[in-house]
């Protein structure tokens, strides 16, 4: 097996001369979970990866070992899209000189919802192959004419390049692609695609275990939509409710169960005033399905396995079938972590199956599918034949 979180929590604990004892006072976590991760007999979760990251004063990707180097074609292809996109980045606003006429705004909105697409489907190689030249010619574009609908274009591209840095664990990268969309954002003169760059960057602050500041930016971007979603335009009500399931989240991690549930009962009122409208939102896909599916995010943040499986039963009988493939990924990730904490370890590897079947990219790059299955391996009865292929898939062997 690879390098595991506990291992790399260990290691870096010793170089800052911490006991165990030591960590777990500063990190504001039990000193059981810190031995238990330590050692291999507990999965880390994101919240103990956040509080320790935080102590230990490094990066979270310090942590979880991102982003991943392996020896796997398909993982090497993925790697290799990082480097164009950067350079993509860095040379934004220098076009080249003798750069061809730039297609017509049709054509390129075009090719920025396809790029969209890709991102909901976790086809993550083919968008980060297509981004680059991509941005490019939006670059070129808004050079020749700067014209507020191909800044918001900007804006929707660079969202691909985010969800790209942010699977595969380059945060630094991420946080200047975020600042970047918010820049496109204002100069498109879009309030609500301003909005939504800071419902982005709330995934940001939860990474980094900044609940209060996530939570606080949050609340002061709804409080600028308004504070009655029926009186609102369905694209500002479906802003207004997403933000609402972000706080959960946030509220969740922090480890605060009345104030998560409060944030999913605001966000199902809004999910409730848009019945009947299915339209996509700036990608957020609001509706009362995805505030379902948040509750069980919110209970698995919260490291509560029944109420996480008690919310999840009634998805199995009757799952979105438009859900796009990154979001059903996500969630039976989320499943599977509720299963383990439930204490069944065949339906956790069961939903991680079913993870992969969803969004086979994503599942192969998340850190807590390499965690919970490293834990699943090396704790226990022997590992089955299929997990340990499972974990073979993963890179892991």
């Amino acid at each position: 097996m690879t390098e595991t979180i506990g291992v790399r929590v260990a290691g870096l604990r010793k170089l800052r001369g911490y006991s165990q004892r030591g960590l777990a006072t500063r990190a504001h976590v039990s000193y059981s979970l810190l031995t238990k991760v330590e050692s291999g007999h507990a999965p880390a979760s994101p919240a103990f990866i956040g509080a320790v990251a935080r102590a230990l004063k490094v990066d979270v990707p310090r942590i979880t070992g991102q982003p991943y180097q392996e020896p796997v074609s398909q993982g090497q292809r993925l790697q290799a899209v990082v480097e164009p996109l950067r350079r993509a980045l860095l040379t934004q606003d220098l076009p080249p000189e003798e750069a061809p006429e730039p297609r017509s705004l049709a054509e390129l909105r075009k090719d920025v919802e396809e790029a969209s697409q890709l991102g909901r489907q976790a086809r993550y190689l083919r968008l980060g192959e297509m981004l680059p030249s991509l941005l490019e010619e939006l670059s070129i574009a808004i050079h020749h004419s700067d014209d507020p609908r191909l800044h918001a274009l900007m804006a929707e591209a660079y969202g691909g390049v985010s969800a790209l840095a942010h699977m595969l664990g380059y945060q630094d990268m991420r946080g200047i692609v975020l600042e970047r969309i918010e820049r496109e954002a204002q100069l498109s003169r879009d309030p609500l695609r301003v909005a939504r760059t800071r419902w982005s960057r709330g995934v940001s602050l939860l990474a980094v275990a900044a609940y209060e500041q996530g939570l606080r930016l949050m609340e002061q971007t709804r409080r600028g939509l308004g504070d009655d979603p029926e009186r609102m335009e369905p694209a500002a009500a479906a802003l207004y409710g997403s933000l609402h399931l972000r706080s959960s989240v946030l509220a969740a991690r922090s480890g605060d169960a009345d104030l998560s549930d409060e944030h999913l009962r605001l966000a199902g009122q809004a999910a409730q005033s848009l019945a009947g409208d299915s339209t996509n939102y700036y990608g957020l896909e609001f509706r009362p399905s995805n505030v379902a599916l948040h509750a069980v995010s919110a209970a698995v943040e919260l490291e509560d396995g029944a109420k996480a499986i008690e919310r999840a039963l009634p998805l199995y009988k009757a799952f979105p079938v438009d859900l796009p493939p990154v979001r059903a990924g996500h969630h039976w990730i989320d499943v599977a972590r509720g299963w383990y904490y439930h204490g069944d370890r065949g339906q956790a590897f069961d939903a991680l199956r079913r993870a992969r079947s969803a969004a086979p990219q994503q599942v192969r790059n998340h850190p807590m599918v390499r965690e919970l299955v490293q834990t699943m391996a090396s704790t226990g009865a022997r590992p089955s034949e299929d997990l340990r292929r499972f974990a073979a898939w993963l890179g892991l062997v």
